[in-house]
C-alpha cells in the first residue's frame, strides 16, 4: 500500500520505556481512507501502545508515524480530525450528557449555538436524544459508551481510535453496540482502528484484522475479512464466520510464542 496516499502509515515504529521494558518492535502499518481495521491480541501484546502512538499520545522510541501525511501532534484544522474512545467511558459525573458531549468543542471555541446543534446531531446518530440532560449516573454502561462516541463524533472526525470500548459490557450490549458502530463506520465514511481481545469482535467488525503478540508486542499476520458479506446474525453462525475465527485462533495460538522462545 502507498504510505503517501494513507490515512495512517507507521514505519518501523517501536516503543521502549525509560525502565528499559521493550513494549513493541518495529511495527509497520498503512491504513487506507475507509478501512475498518482492528487490532487483535492478548493484553500485554502493545495495541493500545501503538493505538496511543498513532493519537500522538505516546511518542515512539524509533520510527515514524503520520496521519494524512502529518504528525499526529501536528495535524492542521483543515485536516481530517481524529477522535479517540478510550476503554472507559471516561465522563464528567457532575455534567449532563449533553456537556460531555459538548466538552471537545467548547475545547475548541466553537461558538454555543453552532455546538449546541452538533451536540443533537451527534447523540441523534447514537440513540441518546432523549437523554441529553440526564447525568452519567443516570444512564446504563451501554448507554454511557454511546455518550462517549457521541462525544468523539461531535467534531465531525474522519479517523476514530477505540480502545476496547465494549470489552466491560454484556455480550446482548456489546453486540448490539458493534451493529450501531458499524452502521456508523458506513454512514459517516469514518477510518476506524479498534481494539480488542475479542476474535469474534475482531471478524464481525473488520476489513482487516492485525494479529499481534506480545513478549515483546509485534504483529504476526493479517486477515483480510471479505468486504461483501453481510454483518448480520446470520454471519455470525456462519461457516465463514467460524472458518475466520479459526483462522485468528490459530495465529493467536502461534504468536503465543515470545520471540525468545522462537529463536531458541
Amino acid at each position: 500500500m502507498n504510505s503517501e496516499a494513507s490515512a495512517v502509515a507507521v514505519q518501523s515504529a517501536e516503543k521502549t520505556y525509560a525502565n528499559g521494558t521493550r513494549a513493541l518492535l518495529p511495527v509497520s502499518l498503512n491504513v487506507q481512507q475507509g478501512e475498518f481495521v482492528t487490532l487483535l491480541g492478548p493484553s500485554g501484546c502493545g495495541k493500545s501502545t501503538l493505538l496511543n502512538m498513532v493519537a500522538g499520545l505516546l511518542a515512539p522510541s524509533a520510527g515514524r508515524i503520520s496521519v494524512w501525511g502529518e504528525s499526529p501532534n501536528a495535524l492542521s484544522h483543515a485536516k481530517q480530525r481524529m477522535s479517540f474512545v478510550f476503554q472507559e467511558a471516561t465522563l464528567m459525573p457532575w455534567a449532563r450528557v449533553a456537556a460531555n458531549v459538548r466538552l471537545p468543542l467548547d475545547l475548541q471555541g466553537v461558538n454555543r449555538p453552532e455546538a449546541d446543534q452538533r451536540v443533537i446531531d451527534a447523540l441523534k446518530l447514537v440513540g441518546l436524544e432523549k437523554f441529553s440532560d440526564a447525568y452519567p449516573r443516570e444512564l446504563s454502561g451501554g448507554m454511557q459508551m454511546r455518550a462517549s462516541i457521541a462525544r468523539s463524533l461531535v467534531t465531525d472526525p474522519s479517523l476514530l481510535l477505540m480502545d476496547e470500548p465494549f470489552g466491560a459490557l454484556d455480550e446482548i450490549t456489546r453486540n448490539r453496540l458493534d451493529d450501531e458502530l458499524l452502521t456508523l463506520w458506513r454512514s459517516k465514511g469514518l477510518t476506524v482502528i479498534f481494539v480488542t481481545h475479542s476474535i469474534h469482535e475482531a471478524v464481525y467488525l473488520s476489513s482487516r484484522v492485525v494479529v499481534m503478540a506480545a513478549r515483546p508486542g509485534r504483529v504476526v499476520e493479517e486477515v483480510m475479512i471479505e468486504p461483501t458479506i453481510p454483518r448480520d446474525d446470520a454471519f455470525r453462525v456462519s461457516t465463514e464466520f467460524a472458518g475466520y475465527a479459526k483462522r485468528l485462533q490459530d495465529s493467536l495460538l502461534r504468536a503465543s510464542v515470545s520471540v525468545d522462545e522462537a529463536l531458541a
